[in-house]
């Protein structure tokens, strides 16, 4: 069902339907953001830079929640600082992110890099609520100190560990044997190639030739 609404989103949707009812090839708004080079690299290269933003103001916050970066200063005072930086990195991310899936949906929803993204970024999103929602419920009994409990310490590293796997997952995207290209096992099962390759045959049969 994804796939199917995957491949009509990259598809069909914008582009010129023949005399035949036929779709005709590279003329769907996906294929030509995809093929816009300029536009696509403008959106990637903004994409990377706002990552190294949001990452790295979450990554001064988890320093400080481990003790070992900025020490003498409050918890609260270090998140307050760089929230709206980290905010508005997050708001680009997502919409450039989305412009990004969007010029080549299907392929990107069998990625298998691409599918460890979304599950480190689930997982980063629940630690995030698990953080604010129960670990600094009582963070005025340790918002000075300058090593903060234990659970508060955790906390910081699992998310320094997820958002460091978030990033390398979204670089190993580029690579061939992340897709589904003679895929391995593993690949072919975590990516649903077979399905993939299928919804591409049918695709196939309402694209002109």
């Amino acid at each position: 069902m994804i796939s199917h609404w995957l491949a009509e989103l990259q598809y069909r949707l914008g582009a010129t339907i023949d005399a035949s009812g036929k779709i005709v090839p590279d003329t769907s708004w996906s294929a030509q953001l995809l093929s816009s080079d300029r536009l696509w690299m403008l959106l990637e290269g903004t994409h990377v830079l706002t990552l190294m933003l949001f990452a790295g103001t979450i990554l001064f916050v988890d320093l400080r929640l481990l003790g070992v970066a900025f020490r003498n200063v409050p918890v609260s005072r270090v998140a307050d600082q760089v929230l709206p930086w980290t905010v508005g990195g997050f708001i680009v991310l997502l919409v450039t992110g989305s412009l990004l899936f969007f010029s080549n949906p299907l392929e990107y929803w069998h990625n298998f890099a691409f599918r460890l993204k979304l599950g480190f970024l689930a997982v980063a999103a629940v630690n995030i609520f698990w953080f604010h929602y129960r670990v600094q419920a009582n963070r005025p009994l340790w918002d000075d100190a300058q090593v903060p409990p234990a659970r508060v310490r955790i906390s910081g590293a699992t998310s320094i560990a997820l958002w460091f796997a978030v990033i390398f997952s979204g670089r190993y995207m580029a690579y061939d044997w992340t897709k589904c290209m003679n895929p391995g096992p593993l690949v072919g099962s975590v990516a649903q190639c077979e399905l993939y390759d299928q919804t591409l045959e049918q695709i196939d049969e309402e694209i002109a030739q």
